[in-house]
């Protein structure tokens, strides 16, 4: 077999037409074997003589797309020294951009023998690993470019691409479950027609199952076990395993852009599927240990763990700050996606052993000319000391906010001293984003996402329910703050059953009216339910997989309605914080931009802020602050509305303000009566009924 020289970049493998270059980084490698697989599983090895900068690397002329490959990487075997090279185990190439198969549990995946951990194993590894795969780099994208939908217009839905799509009945079978499930006609129309800008995909990233839930007949199926940051998951490609899975990866955005559906990856680049010291040798492990992990400072054997996973990817390393910003660049210029969303995000500003927000990772995506110009969204958090930093990131990023999650469940569920913070939660958390220069757009909204109760369970169940998950229900967040309306669980309870639907209207009106970025959880607009379990991470079953055949029409015509109502009104997409400054006003005295009042149309003074037993307020939004020009120089202004929360037990009047707010309000939603919403009229200091925990929203009539 001819090997030229080649060349140290692009790493990974690349097809340009009549051969294949492949470069690897390593900074401890003595020697690096290139190793070629036949479909009889056949084994060649080509030695890597190229080396430039610590990256070895050479080329075969004639190799082309469909070729599985991986490495041995020959070094220093000295755990102590932070150093784990081991030449009979096959690696995955960290930059591989299509994986075939999967990862079989064997005591040859390991670095070390089990029975004797501190000596070298020697067992090949190679018919246990999935290998590496060189795809076609080519793609007709015809007409399709970013949607590039702003912050403020953007409403995201958090979605699997499996739970998506496993069991709608207007999929063909092979499809179900697939990158080409989700970009089926039936769910890019599915998802235009409830109104969402973008879908944010749970991790696609290649993933592996841990061999203690395969142990236990059970999976990870949420992916956050990345291995492969170029590799779509080939389990979730129906096209085939050897590059296929690129092409229908790159076919499902084409049909969602085509839509003007934006796509967002959540992407795990804080640790890796290789675990902790005792963990298998997959890829990162073997070739460049010291350089990819958090190794301890004391004892370099051991890895420091800001993730609960065993490991902390090295943010603060060249070559690891190099591999993740590759692979974002990749996803945005090679598969178009337009967003990422980045899990336990303050593991990447760890570079020693606070968070920094001025870590190297933050600085090097500000300058990026791609990158920085997609949506960032972070989550604020990792479980090491002082992990919990909801606000605190840089200007550039948004974040799933939090405190926007407990505090409107707080609220609707009747916890004490909750009002003001849920005011703030209302209008964007300027408490948390205004003061670094950011607006309320910085905030990503949600109340439920794929960690947690459902929507539905949440308004179900007081206590988890995971006991399916084989950890005797330890597992999981105990302090839900839900409400199970008076039964847990099932219930054929009519009055029950009202109440849920009530709680769970307010939840999504709340959501969908506030300042900030609305997120949405697939299958909470139809009622899914995972049976109380708020861990399930390793089900890949119906208990996670969206049910099509059991819709709750009423409430997915709900959730459109507000999706749409909020999509029509610019006033509860601000650009801005509000302020309570005066605007101007068409007619008489010019009135604030918002104005805060008790039940009885008296305005909100600092002692009703302040009480425990506060469960109610109204919010009135003025309109005439819109000043935002169209794309053809128009000014637009908008209608304003009152917003009438009732979190108490009772029914209550509220009032109307003064006549200067408004001489007439026309009711136009009501979280108690859906269905058959009369548009009821109220003059000035009339009085609207609000039934007990319901939210009732009026329009401005002048």
């Amino acid at each position: 077999m001819q090997v030229w020289p080649g060349a140290r970049y692009p790493l990974g493998a690349t097809y340009d037409g009549t051969g294949t270059n492949f470069a690897i980084s390593s900074q401890v490698a003595e020697a690096v074997e290139l190793c070629l697989f036949e479909p009889d599983g056949s084994e060649r090895r080509v030695e890597l003589y190229g080396v430039d900068a610590f990256v070895w690397h050479g080329y075969l002329p004639g190799t082309e797309p469909g070729q599985r490959y991986g490495y041995r990487v020959h070094g220093p075997y000295e755990p102590r020294r932070g150093a784990r090279c081991n030449p009979y185990k096959l690696l995955l190439d960290p930059y591989a951009k299509a994986v075939d198969g999967k990862v079989t549990w064997d005591p040859a995946l390991y670095g070390y023998e089990l029975d004797a951990p501190d000596r070298m194993s020697h067992r090949d590894s190679a018919r246990f690993m999935p290998k590496g795969v060189v795809v076609n780099p080519y793609f007709d994208w015809g007409s399709d470019s970013l949607p590039r939908i702003p912050y403020h217009h953007t409403i995201v839905y958090e979605a699997h691409v499996k739970g998506l799509t496993m069991r709608h009945p207007g999929i063909p079978e092979e499809l179900r479950g697939t990158y080409a499930g989700i970009g089926h006609p039936v769910i890019v129309d599915y998802l235009r027609r409830l109104g969402v800008t973008a879908i944010e995909l749970m991790p696609v990233h290649q993933f592996v199952d841990d061999h203690r839930l395969i142990e236990r007949g059970l999976s990870n199926y949420w992916g956050y076990n990345s291995i492969g940051f170029f590799a779509p998951h080939q389990g979730y490609a129906a096209m085939g395993r050897l590059g296929q899975q690129v092409q229908e990866f790159r076919a499902m955005v084409r049909a969602l852009h085509a839509a003007g559906i934006e796509v967002i990856l959540d992407v795990v680049y804080n640790h890796t599927a290789e675990g902790n010291h005792l963990g298998p040798t997959l890829s990162f492990r073997g070739i460049d240990n010291a350089s990819y992990y958090m190794l301890g400072e004391d004892d370099p054997t051991f890895y420091r763990d800001y993730t609960g996973t065993g490991n902390s990817l090295n943010a603060r390393s060249p070559q690891t700050l190099q591999l993740i910003m590759d692979s974002l660049r990749y996803w945005v210029t090679e598969m178009h996606v337009d967003g990422f969303r980045f899990d336990l995000a303050a593991t990447l500003a760890r570079e020693f052993y606070e968070v920094d927000r001025l870590a190297a990772f933050f600085e090097v995506v500000q300058q990026d000319p791609i990158v920085s110009t997609v949506k960032l969204i972070a989550e604020p958090w990792d479980v090491g000391p002082g992990g919990y930093q909801v606000g605190n990131f840089p200007p550039l990023w948004t974040e799933w906010n939090g405190r926007f999650r407990d505090t409107t469940r707080d609220f609707w569920r009747g916890a004490p001293s909750t009002l003001g913070e849920f005011a703030s939660r209302l209008l964007g958390s300027a408490d948390l984003y205004q003061d670094d220069g950011r607006k309320p757009v910085a905030s990503v909204n949600f109340v439920t996402c794929h960690d947690g109760f459902t929507l539905a369970d949440l308004v179900s169940y007081n206590e988890k329910h995971n006991h399916a998950n084989t950890e005797d229900n330890r597992d999981g967040e105990n302090h839900n703050r839900s409400w199970n309306c008076g039964v847990e669980g099932p219930t054929d309870d009519a009055e029950v059953l009202a109440l849920r639907a009530r709680q769970r209207r307010n939840f999504i009106a709340t959501l969908l009216l506030s300042q900030g970025v609305p997120m949405l959880s697939h299958g909470d607009e139809l009622g899914r339910t995972q049976r109380g379990n708020n861990n399930a991470y390793c089900h890949d079953s119906e208990l996670t997989w969206m049910d099509w055949t059991n819709v709750d029409e009423q409430m997915l015509d709900f959730t459109r309605q507000l999706i749409a109502f909020r999509t029509a009104h610019r006033v509860f997409k601000r650009r801005r914080f509000l302020t309570g400054r005066a605007v101007r006003h068409q007619r008489g005295t010019p009135l604030p931009d918002v104005q805060w009042f008790t039940f009885d149309a008296r305005e909100m003074e600092e002692d009703d802020w302040n009480t425990d037993f506060g469960r109610s307020v109204a919010l009135f939004v003025n309109g005439e602050g819109i000043r935002e020009r169209g794309p053809r120089g128009e000014r637009y202004t908008d209608d304003s509305f009152l917003l009438c929360f009732n979190a108490s037990e009772i029914m209550l009047e509220f009032v109307t303000p003064t006549a200067e707010y408004g001489e007439k309000w026309q009711v136009e939603i009501d979280t108690a009566n859906p269905a058959n919403l009369e548009p009821s009229v109220v003059a000035a200091g009339g009085k609207i009924p609000v039934p007990a925990r319901s939210l009732v929203v009026l329009t401005r009539k002048l």
